[in-house]
Formats: C-alpha cells, sequence, structure tokens
C-alpha cells in the first residue's frame, strides 16, 4: 500500500468520532456483563472441579462442555447464529444494542476459564488454612481465592478485553456500527484506504491503552 497515495481528505473525522465513541461503548458494556457472568462462572468450574460429590462433579462437567463449545464457535458465526436470541433480549440485532449479547455470550466463558486458570494458581496451603480457621466458603472465595488471585484475574481481564476489541471490529460485518463498521463499508467495499488505515490506528490505540492500564494493574496487585 502507498501510504504517500492515501486520501485523507476522505475522511469523516465527525463520523471517527461517532464510531469511536460507539466501539467505546460496546467494549464497557460487554466488558462489564463479562466480568459480571464470568467471574462467577469461572469460580464455579474452580470450586466444582475439587469436588469429591458426583453430583457437583457432573454439574462441573456439563459447564466444562458448555464452555469449550462457546470458546471453539467462531464469532462472526456466533454472531450470525444468536441473531433470534439478540432479538428477544434487546430488541434489536444491529448498533450498538444489538451486538452487547454475542460480545458477551463470546466472551464470558473464555473469561470463565481464564479465571478458573488464575485460581489454580492460589497456594493450596492458603486455603486449607482458611478451612481450619472455620472460614465459609463464601469467605474464602472472596477473602483468600479472589485476592490471592487478583494479578491473574486482572490479567485475565485484560486480555478479554483486547479480545474484545476485535470482536467489534468483526461485528461490523452485521451492521454493529463503531469503528468496525467504518473499516468495512469505506476500505472494503469502496476502497477508500485511508479510513480503514485511520480507523486501524485508532483500535491500535485502544488495544495499547487497555494493555497499558491492565499492565499496570497487575504491577500493582502484584506488590500488595
Amino acid at each position: 500500500m502507498d501510504v504517500g497515495a492515501l486520501d485523507f481528505t476522505q475522511v469523516d473525522w465527525t463520523e471517527f468520532g461517532t464510531a469511536t465513541k460507539d466501539t467505546l461503548a460496546m467494549l464497557g458494556a460487554s466488558a462489564l456483563f463479562t466480568l459480571i457472568l464470568g467471574l462467577p462462572l469461572g469460580i464455579i468450574l474452580f470450586m466444582s472441579a475439587r469436588s469429591t460429590s458426583p453430583i457437583i462433579r457432573v454439574v462441573y462437567s456439563v459447564l466444562s462442555v458448555i464452555v469449550n463449545i462457546l470458546r471453539s464457535v467462531p464469532f462472526i458465526i456466533l454472531i450470525v447464529a444468536l441473531l433470534p436470541l439478540t432479538d428477544k433480549l434487546v430488541g434489536t440485532t444491529i448498533g450498538v444494542k444489538g451486538t452487547i449479547p454475542p460480545l458477551v455470550i463470546a466472551a464470558a466463558p473464555f473469561f470463565a476459564r481464564l479465571v478458573e486458570t488464575a485460581l489454580r494458581e492460589v497456594d493450596r496451603g492458603v486455603i486449607e488454612a482458611a478451612h481450619a480457621m472455620g472460614a465459609s466458603v463464601w469467605q474464602v472465595i472472596t477473602r483468600v481465592l479472589i485476592r490471592e488471585a487478583m494479578p491473574g484475574l486482572i490479567a485475565g481481564l485484560t486480555v478479554t478485553v483486547v479480545a474484545l476489541v476485535s470482536n467489534t471490529a468483526m461485528a461490523g460485518m452485521v451492521g454493529a456500527g463503531g469503528l468496525g463498521t467504518l473499516a468495512i463499508n469505506y476500505g472494503y467495499y469502496r476502497y477508500e484506504t485511508a479510513v480503514m488505515l485511520v480507523a486501524v490506528v485508532l483500535m491500535v490505540i485502544i488495544v495499547q491503552v487497555l494493555q497499558m492500564i491492565g499492565d499496570r494493574l497487575v504491577i500493582y496487585f502484584s506488590r500488595r
């Protein structure tokens, strides 16, 4: 691509401002709901995997299969498959609102697995000591597991949110709005390469900022 030949007069900066806000809105809402759903799911996976009860082990096996299936489906296929469900949940299948349900359904299982992995890194001696002191299951989860695994949980959330940025761009294929839609509509269909380049640069900046914030938080909680 000849950068010198790019025509940046094609770029509507007002439109890019709106698209950036839409992308950040999709990202913020989907990240919040991913945290709300994925963290408890990851904790349930971790706790049920350690259980000796046959019933709970069956629950773990069922949840594990569901999580693996949702993680295996490519997002562009998942978003199309979930169109009827999305319409029932939010009343639309396009725009920012119509993109949030598939983003969450795709990201929550992924984050849950990262949560489960982070919790496995917690020293079992600390957990056993908490049990020996009479701590309830809820106290072990909130005061031991989550606190001890906080750096890993934040790192996992950072990875998930960065993946969500890519998914918001992919959702542009089905009219989600945001920077992905601009890149596809102008860069792909109209061959306005300058518009696509600006969209890509903005998304790279968003990813870099998110990664930097995540890394700083991991360092902060690792030192506590």
